[in-house]
């Protein structure tokens, strides 16, 4: 196959998508997916994208192609969900997606004929579940994620309510959004094709903003109102589904209805749990040990098995259980306190909150300083030498131990660089 040449144009793809905080490690099933996905011709010219957003103009210049060949690849690499494309002010901003949450997931957001899904599915399965490599990358890698938890809003107190800002509530997303679109959930149709799905609804991932924008335009999601937003949100409570969303306080991304079985969200919160993969949200379950049955409802209901059964250590009843919480692995989704029939948990604030970037832009930069990849986003036209050479200079540089702990400081990964990304144009 193509990977084993040395130099081939699927190389300079997987090489390109490292120079991104979340980058693929590469395998035999990757450079299966990549072919799948990607002709050998659009690899290479994929390989020469920037980083950042990018026009025709701009990508014409890289490839060395005239505009309207250069039109025709970008319309098709977008019309199959490999490039995200938006208007702004009046013309096409491109930009490639990192694999997940991207144009992985949007292979599998429809159903769709023009490649095997159950191939695709089965190498998804084998890359994402059965090679440790990607979703340790992906999940552990740096102290800021890709994803966080949303708070189970019906469960919330009125004092809870108060401590909840807007951008923690799920349904806050789906009614400021500018775009909102309904595709297939990727992990439970990947799941699927290797028959371990369970019976949570599959048409329920939701997108939001300028990725649905795109999605919704090349129909790899169906656009909805706010009101249908807010019932399949519903809906996903009432199936104990855990909103897992984009690492953001402004213009979020992606939402997904995650159950514990099939997500990758969820299976790499268990499997790492200690390295904390995933950013909680601000609070933590309660039990009233008092009101405690030992039912177990909870325990089943728990995504990452942050709770169990203990001895409720009663003298007169020595068979007794009741449920115990594990804070280092809990994510405060609140799932648990939905399933206990005795209402027997609450939700308690943390001793500290979570920081969440405030945008994409914020976010990406805070985790190329943590990944030692911050000169991959400030050179990021390497068909240029000089960007190269650079790019090469600075990873030296921010690897030196002072500046990679001045740099990877908790004042300049919050304050300083939200104050700085607020002033751009993004």
């Amino acid at each position: 196959m193509a990977h084993h040449t040395l130099k081939s144009d699927y190389s300079h793809l997987v090489d390109r998508l490292n120079r991104f905080p979340q980058g693929v490690p590469p395998s035999e099933a990757l450079y299966k997916i990549l072919a799948m996905l990607f002709s050998e011709r659009e690899a290479g010219l994929v390989a020469l994208l920037p980083i950042k957003p990018f026009t025709a103009e701009q990508a014409s210049r890289a490839w060395k192609l005239d505009l309207v060949e250069t039109q025709k690849v970008l319309d098709t690499l977008a019309g199959r969900a490999i490039l995200v494309d938006v208007e702004q002010e009046g013309r096409s901003v491109y930009t490639l997606p990192p694999p997940m949450a991207g144009f992985f997931e949007f292979s599998m957001m429809r159903l769709r004929g023009d490649l095997d899904q159950h191939v695709l599915g089965e190498l998804f399965y084998q890359y994402c579940n059965v090679e440790d490599d990607f979703i340790k990358a992906l999940f552990t890698h740096g102290e800021t994620q890709l994803g966080r938890v949303y708070v189970h809003e019906p469960v919330l107190s009125s004092d809870n309510a108060l401590h909840v800002l807007d951008y923690e509530r799920a349904s806050e997303v789906i009614r400021t959004a500018t775009h909102r679109g309904i595709g297939v959930c990727y992990c439970r149709h990947k799941m699927e094709h290797v028959d371990r799905a369970c019976d949570a609804p599959m048409d329920i991932c939701m997108t939001f903003n300028g990725s649905a924008e795109s999605l919704t335009k090349h129909g790899f999601a169906r656009p909805v109102d706010v009101a249908e937003g807010l019932d399949l949100l519903q809906q996903a409570y009432e199936h104990n589904l855990v909103q897992f969303g984009e690492n953001v306080r402004q213009g979020v991304n992606f939402i997904c209805n995650c159950c514990g079985c099939c997500c990758e969200a969820m299976i790499a919160a268990r499997r790492f749990g200690l390295l904390h993969p995933v950013h909680t949200t601000n609070f933590l379950p309660q039990v009233a040990l008092a009101d405690c049955t030992g039912c177990g409802k909870c325990v089943s209901a728990c995504p990452v098995e942050a709770m169990t059964l203990v001895s409720a250590n009663d003298p007169h009843h020595p068979n007794r259980k009741q449920a115990k919480v594990d804070e280092e692995l809990c994510l405060g989704c609140g799932v648990c306190a939905r399933t206990c029939a005795q209402h027997g948990i609450t939700l308690r604030s943390r001793p500290q909150r979570v920081i969440t970037p405030l945008n994409s832009a914020h976010r990406v930069v805070v985790m190329a300083v943590e990944r030692g990849k911050l000169q991959n986003l400030i050179f990021d036209n390497q068909v240029l030498a000089s960007h190269r050479a650079l790019a090469a200079v600075l990873g030296v540089i921010l690897k030196l131990p002072p500046i990679k702990q001045a740099m990877a400081s908790r004042q300049m990964r919050s304050r300083y660089l939200e104050a700085l990304i607020g002033r751009m144009k993004v």
